[in-house]
């Protein structure tokens, strides 16, 4: 699975300015089909990909921790906000909390979340190929097909739907 993950990101990084590219005319054009593609090929590249045997977000990634995030786990972890903070977060330079380290904290060692169910927003929509206003996400797209290989599968795929 590394060897695989390491190739898809590598091509991924090499086919960024195609992808640049095609992202730009998408943004310009807003096609109508746009959301609904995207999301048939989200479900048909996540049927093939299980989440957990990569991991590469969590293991490379911080989320952005908002702060009913903060709250939420805060209060599943039965600590304070200000020991949740001090002990997890920094802010980064545009001022949203993340991680303190990487790997993310709770990433257990079977690549399971520890706080799957009281995880932040930023996790539960990672990698945001399948929501609404596809055109609003795509620079963000392009990052994550540089971490996540199920994106850098459906940049290709798009890449031929609209070729």
């Amino acid at each position: 699975m590394k060897k695989n993950l390491e190739s898809k990101i590598s091509i991924s990084k090499e086919k960024s300015k195609a992808t640049k590219k095609l992202f730009e005319v998408l943004k310009r054009k807003k096609p109508n089909d746009l959301d609904g593609i995207v999301q048939e090929l989200h479900h048909q590249v996540f049927e093939e990909i299980d989440c957990v045997t990569c991991a590469n977000c969590c293991k490379t990634t911080s989320p952005i921790f908002r702060e009913s995030d903060i709250e939420r786990l805060s209060n599943h972890l039965k600590m304070k906000v200000s020991n949740f903070i001090s002990s997890y977060l920094q802010k980064d330079e545009a001022g949203d909390y993340v991680l303190k380290t990487a790997p993310c904290t709770f990433l257990g060692d079977d690549n399971h979340c520890t706080v799957y169910n009281h995880r932040p927003a930023a996790c539960r929509d990672y990698p945001h190929t399948d929501r609404k206003r596809f055109y609003q996400v795509l620079d963000l797209t392009a990052r994550n097909a540089t971490i996540c290989p199920a994106v850098s599968d459906i940049i290709e795929k798009l890449k031929l739907h609209y070729a």
